[in-house]
């Protein structure tokens, strides 16, 4: 009878993104998901604070902005205005604002990113904020090459790719498996 908020946690691409789309498919007129990555900071941001090398840290994002949108998620009532989130675009690497409208009406909000279970300041926040968490276990060799192929085919070269991962998507990996034990639920991802 409540609205129920799940999240989908893991190391970057674990499949966060495409689990949360397979959910939202069988589940149509019942859920929404709101990631996580609409809250990256847009890159003139990055550049400004010295962070763009390491777009997709922890401190790349507006964690207090993310945990607003949940807390007003969560209060929602049935006779309430839609509550926009923002979006980020993988084809021009910025958030974009007002993009995902949640409807009072529905009953499950899913929400998807790598830092959920993170014990940082205002990160800590957020798994108050869910009812359950899911943490997405997959086979690492899958996961690299998944990887690789993303950031190929968002313009990277192979080298690029290649160091962008072992500079940035693994040590951010890293943080985000110390925290996999405050998840409800590990699952087999793709399973």
């Amino acid at each position: 009878g409540t609205r129920k908020l799940l999240g989908l946690v893991g190391p970057p691409g674990a499949g966060k993104s495409t689990l949360s789309a397979a959910l939202l498919a069988a589940l149509p007129g019942v859920a929404q998901v709101v990631p996580m990555d609409g809250y990256h900071l847009a890159q003139a941001e990055l550049e400004r604070l010295g962070r763009a090398q390491r777009k997709g840290a922890p401190d790349t994002f507006d964690a207090a902005g993310f945990v607003a949108l949940l807390q007003r998620v969560r209060a929602q009532r049935p006779r309430d205005a839609a509550i926009y989130a923002p979006e980020f675009r993988r084809e021009i690497e910025e958030p974009i604002a007002n993009a995902i409208p949640v409807f009072a009406d529905t009953p499950l909000v899913i929400t998807e990113g790598n830092y959920l279970l993170l014990d940082d300041p205002h990160w800590a926040e957020v798994r108050g904020l869910l009812d359950e968490v899911w943490y997405l276990d997959t086979d690492e060799a899958a996961r690299a090459d998944w990887l690789l192929a993303r950031h190929m085919h968002h313009g990277r070269s192979r080298e690029a790719a290649l160091a962008w991962i072992a500079g940035t998507d693994e040590p951010n990996a890293r943080r985000i498996a110390a925290s996999a034990h405050r998840a409800d639920w590990r699952m087999a991802w793709p399973g």
